[in-house]
């Protein structure tokens, strides 16, 4: 006779477990795409820089290079004879520190030759150390570069896993699952100046897509849409959550107007637009979209007012 199948090896997990477990990939899935958003913002910034210092550097290398020839040439006027030999040794030399040491081989400098050779010293240490910046921003650049492919790494994987467990739902069950918090009619919000406009954007894309590091028209990330909406109202905001919470003047939950960018989890990963009445605009995640929610929908960490 055989065996009985135990009844736990083929129970499926209730719905409220499911769901945590979905919302919780949801919330790692972002948190990636947000640290993978401030990277970019950061490696923009960092290209600046970096452009930057190596115009700084063409500029100071053609001075010193300059300086070098003019060097050259007093010597060779300077000295001849027996002094010619450690003279071309000086000139033929590529190494801007080896020809400074075979140039301190030469006797009898005159005061105005010392005080050029001193020039010059200055000069060569302040290219060594615009080479020294150069290098140390190309790395910071390096790894940035980096932690924003472990990044998209852990989003594709965390997405895919999310997928995946929704997959195994009945068509009933998943349907629930992906129910709307909010239901009711998208309330009319009053508000003025940019506020009013960032806000009319936000709601426009109430039932649009939320896909990880868009920013519209037809599909946003969190930061995506609250920088399009703040955008419209002629603000500029970084595509970050993070970046983002620093945008602004810091309000208490006590003084929230409308418009205010209202932030979620430690650290922060996740930003939306209080829109009044305990409620916010923002793009949820994949399975939800841009949706309305209530304030305390997830863990709330503060807010900021742009503009």
């Amino acid at each position: 006779m055989g065996l009985a199948a135990s009844p736990t090896a083929t129970a499926k997990p209730d719905l409220e477990t499911v769901k945590k477990q979905v919302e919780k990939l949801d919330q790692q899935a972002e948190a990636a795409s947000e640290r993978y958003n401030d990277a970019k913002v950061k490696v923009a910034e960092t290209h600046t820089r970096l452009s930057a210092l190596n115009s700084d550097l063409a500029r100071q290398q053609s001075l010193v290079d300059g300086m070098r020839k003019q060097v050259a040439a007093m010597v060779v006027d300077q000295y001849k004879g027996d002094a010619l030999s450690t003279t071309s040794q000086v000139i033929l030399s590529d190494n801007p520190d080896a020809f400074l040491e075979n140039l301190n081989t030469v006797a009898a400098y005159n005061s105005q030759r010392g005080q050029v050779m001193k020039d010059f010293s200055t000069e060569l240490s302040r290219l060594k150390l615009r080479k020294s910046a150069v290098k140390a921003e190309a790395d910071r650049l390096g790894k940035l570069e980096k932690r924003m492919k472990a990044d998209k790494a852990e989003i594709d994987k965390k997405a895919a896993k999310a997928r995946a467990v929704l997959d195994d739902l009945e068509a009933d069950a998943r349907a629930k699952l992906l129910g709307g918090e909010y239901t009711g009619a998208l309330p009319s919000v009053p508000a003025n100046g940019r506020a009013a406009v960032a806000i009319r954007y936000a709601m426009a894309q109430v039932g649009k897509r939320y896909v990880y590091g868009a920013s519209g028209p037809s599909s946003y990330d969190c930061s995506g849409l609250t920088m399009r909406a703040w955008g419209a109202a002629g603000v500029g905001l970084p595509h970050s959550s993070r970046a983002q919470q620093g945008s602004g003047m810091r309000v208490a939950e006590s003084d929230l107007q409308p418009g205010d960018l209202v932030f979620y989890y430690s650290p922060v990963s996740h930003v939306g637009m209080y829109i009044g009445n305990g409620l916010i605009v923002n793009a949820e995640n994949p399975r939800s979209g841009v949706r309305v929610t209530s304030l305390h929908a997830m863990p709330y960490v503060g807010a900021v007012r742009p503009g």
